[in-house]
């Protein structure tokens, strides 16, 4: 298959943050907790600070990014650095450290595209049941309406969510994200999922009502999903459920503002195993649906892509979160098994090397959902164990893994998909959410004693690309 091997004009080379893995300073000037906080530190791992020190590093990291062609950021405001107790009071600091930091990307040349939430909500909010509470809804439209305003000279490029299905899987599928501990609650996690997306739409309906200019969306992370054995019927079942709960649901959400048919009975069927009702009101409906109308981003963050085999036995779930390669474990009761495929190669946390399924997802979108505008995949990326050798990091194993991707963007664009930009995750070495500091990503090593920072051999190989606009 014939691929261009260029870039379009203006196309967005960027790299990807989050505030919670990057910027420290937790508890410091002025922020208030989030559910993270209390949650890793009675597990006794690891912890957030001083993370890369983002709060301290920031003007060095965007320094960086304008010496290696990195002309995009993707980064997220902590909502308790706002507002502490996610309502109430704002803290002045909080406001202005960001004024800040934008202010510094536009005099490195790297625009900001800014995430309201990534998986940070406020601990005083938390404690009330989270978005499943849906006060927390009324909340985060206020704080959005608040950075709408506030930030509005120096941001255009805004995203609501990163990754609400990781948000309600990892909570109440896996039960790796706070509280910790609550497995296989699929009707739970396909209300979070429900109640996030209202909680989207809301912000977006009042970005388009304060006429704001710039573009909004939301940032979905999508995987592939196939029948290990394309001609067994419980296999197909299996990826068609995974399929739904991962990306169709979301994506009816965004893009119709209500749930097609068969999604609709698909989750129905899905919440029905650990007993519960989806509560979807018309009132919720009306307010998605003008939102379609509005969004003008869609970011994929992109990974993997799954194979399933139809399973009915009791839940197995062992998240690898060491980098034990083959310890990974998921068999969902009544939804599916994953399993791996020997000729797919994997990384050390078992996540499956499979560009293609990048491919076949950007397709799918600009024919199930034509009435999209723009696509941005907003992550891509490989962790590994990344090791600084007399001075050097040669990650060329993360090269030919962007390489890859890149190419079946090209591809993709080549098929008619409008996808203007790329944001490797991520763009230094930054605390993990489940991993601490052992798992990688980044363009620039961070000694996280020293906070020094280190191009990889990645980074000059992206430098190349993002200056001459080709692929090498």
């Amino acid at each position: 298959m014939h691929c261009s091997l260029t870039f379009p004009k203006g196309f967005v080379f960027g790299g990807a943050t989050a505030a919670y893995q990057c910027e420290g300073e937790t508890r410091g000037h002025g922020k208030g907790a989030v559910s993270w906080d209390s949650f890793l530190a009675e597990r006794g791992r690891f912890s957030a600070d001083p993370a890369s020190d983002f709060y301290h590093q920031y003007n060095h990291d965007l320094e960086l990014c304008e010496r290696f062609g990195i002309n995009g950021i993707r980064i997220s405001i902590a909502w308790s650095r706002i507002f502490p107790q996610g309502v109430g009071d704002v803290n002045p600091e909080g406001v202005d450290f960001y004024h800040q930091v934008f202010r510094a990307c536009h005099a490195h040349g790297v625009i900001p595209y800014v995430t309201l939430h990534h998986f940070d909500t406020p601990q005083a909010l938390f404690a009330k049941g989270d978005f499943m509470n849906r006060a927390t809804i009324d909340a985060f439209e206020a704080y959005a309406r608040f950075c709408f305003e506030e930030y509005q000279d120096e941001v255009s490029d805004w995203f609501t969510f990163n990754e609400i299905w990781a948000v309600s899987s990892n909570t109440f599928i896996e039960g790796t994200f706070p509280p910790g501990g609550i497995v296989g609650d699929v009707g739970q996690a396909l209300q979070l999922n429900h109640n996030m997306m209202l909680a989207h739409a809301r912000a977006v309906v009042a970005f388009h009502e304060g006429g704001y200019s710039g573009k909004i969306g939301v940032v979905h992370t999508l995987e592939g999903k196939n029948p290990f054995d394309e001609l067994n019927p419980a296999d197909i079942e299996a990826a068609r459920n995974e399929d739904v709960l991962q990306n169709q649901f979301l994506l009816d959400a965004t893009f119709r503002g209500d749930y097609a048919p068969d999604t609709l009975e698909c989750a129905t069927r899905l919440a029905a195993i650990s007993g519960r009702e989806l509560d979807i009101r018309d009132e919720d409906l009306v307010c998605m649906r003008e939102a379609a109308l509005y969004n003008d981003y869609l970011g994929i963050n992109y990974y993997q892509s799954r194979f399933l085999r139809g399973y009915d036995g009791p839940n197995i779930l062992h998240h690898n979160a060491t980098g034990d390669k083959g310890t990974e474990r998921y068999a969902l009761s009544g939804v599916g098994e994953r399993v791996m495929r020997e000729d797919i190669p994997r990384t050390d946390w078992d996540w499956m090397i499979y560009p293609e399924g990048m491919y076949d997802l950007l397709v799918r979108i600009h024919l199930q959902y034509p009435n999209y505008r723009e696509i941005l995949i907003t992550e891509n990326g490989m962790g590994a164990k990344d090791e600084l050798v007399d001075g050097i990091v040669d990650d060329s194993y993360r090269i030919d893994y962007v390489r890859a991707h890149l190419e079946w963007l090209l591809r993709a664009r080549d098929a008619g998909v409008n996808v203007t930009g790329y944001f490797l995750w991520s763009l230094m070495d930054m605390f993990s959410w489940t991993n601490g500091y052992n798992k990688r990503y980044g363009f620039f090593y961070v000694d996280f004693e020293t906070q020094q920072r280190i191009p990889k051999a990645s980074a000059y190989w992206f430098a190349q690309v993002a200056r001459m606009g080709v692929l090498a």
